[in-house]
């Protein structure tokens, strides 16, 4: 029997009890939730609806209010952010042919149907596939370097958060990467067996199935 995807609302209820009690100052990095203007407003400017789970999950959270690591490999993205990262990127691809799919990847450097939901450290997104089609609601990659990556994507954001929140509360790894604390309290992600993090001790996550 298949497992049932929690909703993004119902993940991130379960990732903020985890964070609120082990992860206090990354807790507190999580917004408020954005408004229904707010969302309508970068819909108008977007061009398209916001995927459905996005949606939902800015109503739970509109991003951070700084750089964070308690996701794997990606800090979410306010409202204003998705509109900023998805204006500059147009502005760019228009610049550059960078809306022209390119034969050796089969992506173009951006497409408009991509929303930008979370960033990476070096500018990169994480992008939603808006795109008809079987693919619709898919998450993968769009670097500074390279087209977009969905060679090893995610179903949809629902998925993702859903993966996030069984290895905090029950265990395991998220594509590889397991959950692990800094001596700062902070949420760290990194491959099974890593012991630091920039010359400093890393312990394991704690969660329910420890104990």
């Amino acid at each position: 029997m298949a497992q049932q995807i929690l909703s993004p609302s119902e993940s991130w209820r379960r990732i903020d009890a985890w964070l609120a009690t082990h992860a206090a100052s990354d807790f507190a990095l999580l917004n408020p939730p954005a408004t229904r203007d707010d969302i309508q407003q970068a819909e108008q400017l977007l061009g398209t609806p916001l995927p459905g789970d996005l949606a939902e999950s800015l109503r739970c959270h509109d991003g951070v209010s700084a750089w964070a690591t308690f996701l794997p490999e990606q800090s979410p993205l306010t409202v204003s952010g998705i509109v900023d990262h998805w204006r500059t990127r147009m502005d760019v691809a228009a610049e550059n042919d960078g809306l022209t799919r390119r034969p050796w990847d089969d992506e173009p450097w951006w497409h408009p149907l991509w929303v930008p939901w979370a960033e990476v450290a070096d500018g990169g997104a994480q992008v939603i596939d808006q795109r008809p089609g079987p693919d619709t609601g898919r998450i993968g990659w769009a670097g500074h370097s390279g087209g977009g990556d969905f060679t090893d994507s995610w179903p949809d954001l629902a998925s993702l958060l859903h993966a996030v929140t069984h290895a905090l509360h029950e265990g395991g790894d998220v594509r590889g990467l397991r959950p692990y604390l800094t001596t700062q309290g902070e949420l760290w992600w990194d491959e099974d067996g890593c012991e630091e993090l920039d010359g400093q001790p890393l312990r394991a996550a704690p969660h329910a199935a420890r104990r």
